[in-house]
């Protein structure tokens, strides 16, 4: 836990190279001196001078527009009177925290197009050093000047691709979340592609001085490791993810650093890595001086939903039996907030693991049983009924009827995807909880958490016989956002029918290779792939006006996958079923599982396997020509493999991100559509829950206090307020009661304040600071800019 200031001592102590003194309300300096506040992920301040009786009379203290437009995330950090921040370029810069001014900014010269959360300070109390991560970059910067010290790394950067996976030019990742800072090391994580080809999930921890390597945690075990045996044989030389994208928390005294991690690829089917698929989305504790597992837990068994967990945990001090425990607090997307004795991971309310269907879909095997909280209830709601639909128009609610009896599927969590309907996740994609993570009065020992309530859609497609090989890297890389007929789910996952007549073939070229906002980099594209995902985007897209959003991708049931393939499966049959079974899953060791194969394997080493036989597996010199042809097709493994390389094909793909929106662009449910909730940490009962969040135009018509999407986190200040912007559409801050929900403060800002705010004092003066941009509803004004708020 980062060193703050006491209530209960007059003595100096050092704080983030400020000296404080006495109570946060009469110190003249209190930084926010780490990511939300502090390495405890608990997004609390003691300051004070902005209370309950006053909150009403804030008023703008300064602005600092960037100039430029785009998305901004950041929570900044202010120590000793400056403020860090970065652009929605990513440019990191250097403003006075009391006015605004700029005092510096670094341009590392790349084009910065994914989101950028915050950035990490250490000092000894002689040298102090910022990091700040830009795309696949971590950059050490001199925080007097912005320049970068060329004795970190190369040139004062570290280039994460390095290390994950050869070629390393080929790996996409991302520091969208600041690192860690323990004693003199850094310790990062990264995001990864949703899709093949994508890099392991490394948790790594250099050095802050040299940028040397100390330490990595294998989140996909390799031979020896445990977990090793949750993933079939070899899969860490191919599978990726299972990557901490959301953060981390560290418990300073014992040494303990808390990572959370995303799920594996590909996202929604696997069936190339059946088993529970150990460390992905798991909680994982570490020992931060090692990077040697302590406990963990595992949230999701083999997901296939896309269910990471998606904000660092929060430490705090319970007490039960009149003993006190030093806990831990996570939340989820599917809105379950769990609760741990942060040493040995013993939950402090039981977890039961409950069953749940099995997948329709070929090659896939859905775990039977996954973990859920017995208490706290959920801070958001679980399953679609038709009870639930909209009633905002007597059309729409029919609009919406129709959609739910004939072509979605609703049975609450972890139902797997089918090739028939669209399925609902609901809380969606974005939660339930999300990256802004929960807040902590640790006074009272209650925790605030925003939540999404938005119902999405989601599908299976096989793969089936792309057109082109620009078709078939449209499939690959791209379906999985923008959907098979590239409609997207504007505005996260934009269209890209007709994109070229919007935008120079370079440009996309460009952001395919780079990144932009939620998408990652594809640097594994080359030249000829690239040209011929071009060509196939020229052509135009078979979308219709009538399908929007939300309309089913599977109205006519799709083939299952290879069975088509009369003459593949025949010889496979024939050949392979007596040892791999009828359905290519193995019996692993002794019999590897086939599905997928073409993952792992190109044509030319699948051929050679065959005729040369390998352990138990005998010879086939004789099998060619016709008969080998179609066994590799039915194999997934094709001819063509050497040229597609990591990315040949998948057994299924994605239909694409679509959200349960009404013909007018509303949730086809009834409200609430995002919420905020206080959660007593002693009994697991909820104190209060608000909506939050209102669209502007359906307020005029009279339909206030919706709740809305939201995106950024809340702040917690020992005068009883909470600070949340996150609201996409009314692009307002607001401050509440914590004690009772009630509002007692709002404004209207430039921008959607999605992002996490902050708040420090300067001269006795008491300032909270949010970044505000456009990125996230193209309706909105467009812009990026930081906005911080005082007392007159």
């Amino acid at each position: 836990m980062d060193i703050r200031i006491s209530f209960h001592t007059a003595i100096v102590l050092p704080v983030a190279g400020a000296l404080l003194s006495g109570s946060a309300c009469c110190a003249q300096n209190v930084d926010w001196p780490a990511y939300n506040g502090g390495r405890d992920g608990d997004h609390y301040s003691k300051l004070t001078q902005i209370n309950r009786e006053n909150a009403g009379r804030l008023a703008v203290a300064w602005t600092f527009d960037t100039g430029e437009k785009g998305g901004i995330q950041a929570n900044p950090l202010v120590i000793d009177g400056t403020l860090y921040a970065y652009t929605p370029t990513q440019k990191v810069v250097a403003l006075d925290a009391a006015t605004g001014q700029l005092k510096w900014k670094f341009d590392s010269g790349i084009p910065g197009a994914q989101p950028a959360r915050g950035m990490s300070w250490w000092t000894d109390g002689k040298e102090k050093r910022l990091f700040a991560g830009v795309m696949n970059f971590l950059y050490c910067l001199d925080p007097e000047t912005g320049k970068a010290l060329p004795g970190f790394g190369e040139q004062g950067r570290i280039d994460l691709r390095k290390g994950l996976r050869e070629p390393y030019e080929e790996q996409s990742i991302a520091l969208t979340t600041p690192g860690i800072v323990y004693k003199d090391m850094i310790i990062v994580g990264g995001r990864n592609p949703e899709t093949h080809p994508a890099p392991p999930g490394d948790i790594r921890a250099f050095d802050v001085r040299t940028g040397q390597l100390r330490w990595v945690f294998h989140t996909i075990p390799r031979p020896g490791e445990k977990g090793y045996e949750t993933w079939p044989p070899d899969a860490w030389k191919t599978a990726g993810a299972a990557n901490n994208w959301a953060g981390m928390t560290l418990d300073e005294k014992r040494g303990i650093v808390f990572a959370p991690t995303g799920s594996a690829v590909m996202d929604f089917y696997g069936g190339d890595r059946v088993g529970d698929d150990l460390y992905a989305n798991t909680l994982l504790a570490l020992d931060a001086n090692t990077g040697k597992r302590l406990w963990h837990f595992q949230g999701v068994h083999h997901d296939i939903w896309d269910r990471d967990f998606p904000s660092s945990p929060a430490l705090v001090t319970l007490e039960r039996n009149g003993k006190p425990i030093e806990a831990l607090a996570q939340t989820s997307k599917q809105g379950f907030l769990y609760l741990f004795d942060r040493v040995t991971g013993k939950p402090l309310y039981p977890i039961s693991e409950r069953p749940y269907p099995a997948s329709t879909v070929p090659g896939e095997v859905a775990s039977k049983t996954q973990p859920l909280p017995e208490w706290p209830e959920p801070f958001a709601r679980q399953r679609l009924t038709e009870e639930m639909l909209t009633t905002r128009t007597p059309e729409a609610h029919a609009w919406a009827v129709k959609e739910f009896e004939n072509n979605i599927r609703s049975g609450g969590q972890f139902l797997p995807f089918s090739v028939e309907k669209q399925t609902v996740v609901f809380p969606g994609f974005d939660g339930g909880g999300e990256w802004g993570g929960p807040a902590i009065d640790p006074v009272h020992s209650v925790l605030f958490v925003n939540a999404n309530e938005m119902v999405w859609l989601g599908g299976l497609s096989p793969v089936g016989e792309a057109g082109s090989s620009g078709e078939q890297v449209y499939r690959q890389q791209c379906a999985v956002c923008h959907g098979l007929d590239r409609s997207g789910s504007p505005p996260a996952f934009p269209s890209l029918v007709d994109e070229n007549k919007r935008m120079p073939e370079s440009k996309i070229a460009l952001t395919v290779r780079q990144g932009v906002g939620r998408m990652p980099s594809f640097p594994n594209l080359n030249e000829q792939r690239m040209g011929d995902l071009m060509e196939f985007l020229r052509i135009p897209a078979k979308a219709t006006a009538d399908k929007k959003e939300m309309a089913s991708d599977a109205a006519q049931p799709a083939p299952k996958a290879h069975e088509e393939d009369t003459a593949g499966r025949t010889v496979y049959a024939n050949r392979c079923a007596i040892c791999h079974g009828d359905n290519r899953e193995g019996i692993p060791p002794s019999f590897p599982m086939l599905i997928g194969l073409g993952v792992r394997m190109s044509a030319a080493q699948t051929s050679e396997l065959i005729h040369t036989g390998k352990g138990r597996m005998p010879p086939m010199p004789n099998m060619r020509g016709r008969e080998l042809d179609s066994l590799l097709r039915y194999l997934g493994v094709n001819a063509g493999d050497e040229a597609k390389g990591d990315s040949a094909p998948r057994d299924y793909v994605f239909t694409g991100y679509r959200k349960f929106l009404d013909p007018e662009g509303y949730p086809a449910f009834q409200p609430p559509w995002g919420t905020l909730s206080a959660i007593d940490l002693k009994t697991g009962k909820y104190l209060w829950k608000v909506n939050l969040g209102e669209y502007p135009e359906l307020v005029a018509k009279g339909m206030k206090d919706t709740g809305t999407e939201n995106y950024g986190g809340p702040i917690v200040t020992a005068s009883g307020l909470l600070f949340i912007g996150a609201t996409m559409h009314d692009r307002k801050f607001r401050a509440f009661d914590t004690a009772t929900g009630k509002l007692l403060w709002e404004t209207v800002l430039p921008y959607a304040g999605v992002a996490t705010p902050a708040t420090y004092m300067i001269n006795g003066k008491q300032y909270v600071v949010i970044g505000t941009s456009g990125a996230r509803d193209l309706k909105t004004p467009q812009g990026g800019a930081y906005v911080a708020f005082a007392l007159p």
